[in-house]
């Protein structure tokens, strides 16, 4: 039984992603942030910084996460342009001061920012966090309450939400 819930685990995120009261707003904001986490390098003081930002906001957290999952996987595809990125903002001559300042802080060195890749990326998901919320916001708006009651009328879709739960796969006996 372990094992199987293990494997469900992920499926019941995305149901409940799509079927929780949250609202349109809530759902593309968090759709938005975790681009931005997911663009970012993990195992960096930078990423777990937006993921407590991510867990602390009022925003729908199972699309967060579905969407740093899913741009994890677009952000090492385009790692070579984030690189160019980092790599111009921190050889601009006004800003080399600023980034020795900020590089002997004492709790600076663990948010990588010095990496290039970290920085490009960083800087990448920050521009481009507002215009995926405004575009994905009328997409999300329309299609939200047409698959939230669709998983809502499919057995599948009540067994990973859990009101199947005690119903059919526990059953009393006398």
């Amino acid at each position: 039984m372990g094992n199987f819930v293990f494997l469900i685990r992920p499926l019941r995120f995305v149901a409940m992603a799509i079927s929780a009261d949250s609202t349109p707003r809530q759902v593309t904001l968090g759709f938005a942030m975790g681009m931005v986490i997911g663009l970012v390098p993990k195992g960096n003081l930078i990423a777990v910084a937006l993921m407590t930002i991510l867990c602390a906001s009022r925003v729908n957290l199972a699309a967060g996460m579905l969407s740093a999952f899913l741009f994890s996987w677009v952000g090492m595809l385009i790692d070579p342009l984030t690189d160019k990125i980092g790599y111009f903002l921190l050889n601009v001559e006004p800003l080399i001061p600023y980034w020795t300042v900020f590089a002997n802080q004492p709790v600076v060195p663990w948010t990588n920012f010095n990496n290039t890749v970290v920085l490009g990326s960083l800087v990448t998901g920050l521009i481009l966090c507002y215009p995926l919320y405004l575009l994905s916001q009328p997409l999300i708006a329309r299609l939200l309450p047409i698959l939230s009651a669709k998983i809502r009328r499919m057995w599948i879709g009540r067994v990973l939400l859990g009101a199947e739960w005690t119903g059919k796969i526990i059953k009393p006996t006398l």
